[in-house]
């Protein structure tokens, strides 16, 4: 029991921390944008909803491959960890780069897919074409990074997002409000950007967390670091033999996105303030939620190494501890969000009326916790270390798409009802989620040997 718990927080604590420092990142840009007032903070969410599809997709093709590499680390199969590797970062490298090019040519019409207000189009197209050249950078560290956690390797990425968050300070600070010092022989002038500054912030960030993570990983030889020609050294018989596998997850991960972005969009379309509180009930939110990203990750690298190893049975026994460990802990954590609600002015530069409707979003989402925690633990955690990726597909996203979107749309555009109503609608999804989970969890079917 005590290795369990050893083994658990030695590989969740580095990813919490990780995610709630990139939390920090996007609660940065959220903050300064949000003393330029409520157009620019809902232009930089809805510009961010591009990213945010791009990196399901990432995070798609990453799961997918990490579902091979970490039963490869538990078989000790160095090569199956390379070329699983080389295979997730091609992939997200072309992906990145088509994203990048939309961004950077229609990010009017992109951004327009959300909201019809010209002022945040404007405003949005502007952060979203500089934003947009940090995606391949972004595609090759987030790659990387999925294979070190894989491989048990998680202080790296902590490290790595640590730096992008001062620089997003930094930078930050200097691009949106401008610079100027005048002493002595010292004179520098840099003029306010507003949210074009915030993107390059972001772009500078990201580079310096490419260059932290690739150097140290390579200066010290991870298992998953290897040349191009190392990389890449697989034939189509693997390729396939993944992608049977990963496929589901990358179809789930962006069917997802699109879900999350299309709620995005329900929200722009029911008022600027609906969208603006909605930007501000995620953002704080987020800082409890990386606990259930560390948790739901390290899960899946501990039980995918004891599939890997051929230990179905402790598999099992695991399974069964993180199922009452992570509801307990969603219900303990909402309550963190009651705090975290009254801080709202102090943070926020907005109407009162939007704080106020954050408030009640936030209450909302405090009820569904406990079972956003375990379908994290279920997707992520338990169905893709196991390679049951077609169930978890399907569970993740009929839910959404048939159940709650068409509800959303049905509550905001023709009874006209008020946000936090929106917000529990989208809500149900979880409990219908968690039922079947259960259900499948139980059945043991989630549990295929892959490596």
């Amino acid at each position: 029991m005590n290795g369990f718990y050893k083994t658990l927080f030695s590989l969740a604590i580095p990813i919490i921390l990780q995610n709630l420092i990139q939390t920090f990142v996007n609660i940065l840009d959220t903050i300064m944008v949000g003393r330029l007032g409520s157009v620019e903070i809902a232009a930089v969410g809805l510009g961010n909803q591009i990213f945010f599809i791009l990196n399901m997709i990432l995070f798609g093709i990453g799961s997918g491959g990490a579902i091979f590499i970490s039963q490869y680390w538990g078989s000790n199969n160095l090569k199956g960890i390379k070329n699983a590797t080389g295979l997730i970062l091609s992939c997200s490298v072309i992906t990145a780069v088509v994203f990048m090019a939309a961004g950077v040519i229609f990010p009017e019409f992109l951004i327009g897919l959300y909201t019809e207000d010209a002022a945040v189009i404007s405003a949005g197209a502007k952060y979203l074409r500089v934003v947009a050249l940090s995606y391949p950078v972004t595609a090759v560290s987030f790659a990387y990074q999925m294979s070190f956690r894989s491989t048990e390797h998680v202080c790296l990425p902590m490290v790595g997002t640590a730096v992008s968050l001062v620089m997003n300070i930094i930078f930050n600070t200097i691009f949106i409000f401008g610079l100027n010092v005048n002493y002595g022989f010292i004179n520098i002038s840099i003029p306010a950007f507003g949210v074009a500054g915030a993107a390059a912030a972001t772009l500078v960030a990201r580079l310096c967390e490419f260059f932290v993570v690739i150097i140290y990983s390579y200066t010290h030889h991870f298992e998953s670091c290897a040349g191009i020609r190392e990389l890449l050294d697989f034939d189509m018989k693997f390729a396939a033999k993944v992608f049977k596998t990963a496929l589901p997850v990358i179809i789930s991960e962006t069917c997802w996105g699109l879900g999350i972005s299309m709620q995005n969009s329900i929200f722009a379309h029911a008022g600027t303030d609906a969208i603006a509180a909605f930007n501000i009930t995620n953002t704080i939110s987020q800082l409890t939620w990386v606990f259930f990203i560390g948790m739901g990750n390290a899960a899946a690298v501990i039980l995918g190494k004891k599939i890997g190893a051929g230990e179905d049975i402790a598999a099992r026994a695991y399974v069964r501890r993180f199922s009452w460990l992570m509801p307990l802990s969603g219900a303990v954590l909402a309550m963190f969000l009651i705090p975290l609600s009254v801080c709202l002015p102090f943070i926020f530069n907005v109407e009162p009326h939007i704080i106020g409707i954050a408030r009640q979003m936030i209450y909302v989402l405090m009820c569904g916790y406990p079972m956003r925690a375990y379908n994290m633990l279920l997707i992520v955690g338990i169905c893709r270390s196991g390679g049951d990726t077609v169930f978890a597909m399907i569970n993740d996203n009929v839910w959404m798409w048939c159940v709650t979107i068409p509800l959303a749309s049905l509550f905001a555009f023709v009874f006209g009802l008020p946000a936090w109503c929106i917000m529990l609608c989208f809500e149900f999804e979880q409990m219908f989620k968690c039922i079947v989970g259960i259900f499948r969890v139980h059945s043991g079917k989630w549990l295929h040997r892959l490596a």
